[in-house]
């Protein structure tokens, strides 16, 4: 059984930096397609950033990244520990919502990158953490 569970979030400032972890246990980290979400109230869930990686030999990390958060969001995967991250850097109040991490099960080239963005493309949540960017 695959369970994710997200930390780091916070009350934070504007214009500060915060790193949100996901720890997935039970997922297949031979290969890996996962992303991170957001819900604000009254707001419906949005994709912010995903990744695909993983396979044998030479291989890097494809990312992708929502219009809204490019160049301010950083997302990776530490296959040694299990632990996906989303960097979130130039904090705006914006930024504020419950952030999800999510996995998905259908994980290969074709079908992930030009899904990454719709929850129906995962099978596994966490329970959500929550960023809140105020002065």
């Amino acid at each position: 059984e695959v369970q994710l569970v997200e930390s780091g979030g916070g009350l934070l400032q504007p214009g500060g930096s915060l790193r949100l972890s996901c720890a997935a246990a039970g997922y297949n980290t031979n290969r890996y397609c996962m992303g991170w979400f957001r819900q604000a109230p009254g707001k419906e869930r949005e994709g912010v950033a995903g990744i695909f990686g993983g396979g044998g030999g030479n291989y890097y990390d494809v990312t992708r990244y929502a219009d809204s958060v490019k160049g301010r969001f950083t997302i990776s995967y530490d296959k040694a520990k299990n632990i996906m991250y989303l960097q979130i850097d130039s904090l705006k109040p914006e930024d504020t919502a419950m952030y999800y991490c999510a996995a998905a099960v259908r994980c290969d080239t074709l079908s992930y990158p030009p899904n990454w963005n719709f929850a129906s493309t995962y099978a596994y949540w966490g329970q959500g953490t929550q960023v809140t960017v105020s002065s």
